[in-house]
């Protein structure tokens, strides 16, 4: 019996009986689902780069370089605050400018991601949660975090959709694959941050 052959990427097989739909598009298909997903990246997106520029800039009221160098000192960074200020702040910026940019979506969401983590991790204490829970209980949130993290765990699973640059790149049409790729890499940048860099 004859069988046809259908991509599936890096990896072949015989045709399925569903595949009788050419009509189908790839997920997401719809411009409500585009729509969607550009208002993510924006305000997620412009939320981290606006984190970003507190860190590197000082602007939007925040500490700097130097402050941020002292208030990762104060969580136990007492080695590498000085080139972490920098990573994070440097790393929040560029990496929300490509959210919103639509751009290397899914690597740029795990690195943002990463931050998040570790700020949750750092906000849990034997003793219970040093951070306010919610916003309404003061700066520096879990609340926040937890949000602002779930936003890019989100983007780094759908990817942009089809209103940014990364249109029609091998890792938005076939997303699994990268999305797993990119997020071990980020949870293994927070592991190494808290584990190794921290101390």
């Amino acid at each position: 019996m004859s069988t046809q052959q259908y991509d599936w990427g890096s990896l072949g097989g015989d045709e399925p009986p569903e595949h009788t739909r050419p009509e189908r598009l790839p997920v997401p298909a719809h411009v409500s689902s585009d729509i969607g997903l550009l208002v993510l990246r924006l305000v997620v997106g412009v939320l981290f780069a606006a984190h970003g520029a507190q860190k590197v800039f000082g602007t939007l009221g925040g500490l700097g370089p130097a402050g941020t160098d002292g208030a990762l000192q104060a969580l136990g960074f007492a080695t590498f605050s000085s080139p972490l200020a920098w990573v994070l702040g440097v790393g929040q910026l560029v990496f929300g400018v490509l959210l919103v940019l639509g751009l290397l979506t899914p690597f740029a969401a795990s690195g943002l991601l990463a931050s998040k983590i570790v700020a949750v991790a750092l906000a849990v204490t034997p003793a219970g949660i040093s951070a306010p829970l919610f916003a309404s209980g003061g700066p520096n949130s879990v609340e926040l975090h937890l949000l602002l993290g779930a936003g890019a765990a989100a983007l780094v699973f759908t990817g942009a959709g089809r209103i940014a640059l990364d249109a029609g790149r091998t890792y938005q049409r076939r997303p699994l694959p990268w999305a797993v790729l990119s997020l071990v890499v980020g949870v293994g940048i927070a592991l190494l941050v808290l584990f190794v860099l921290r101390g």
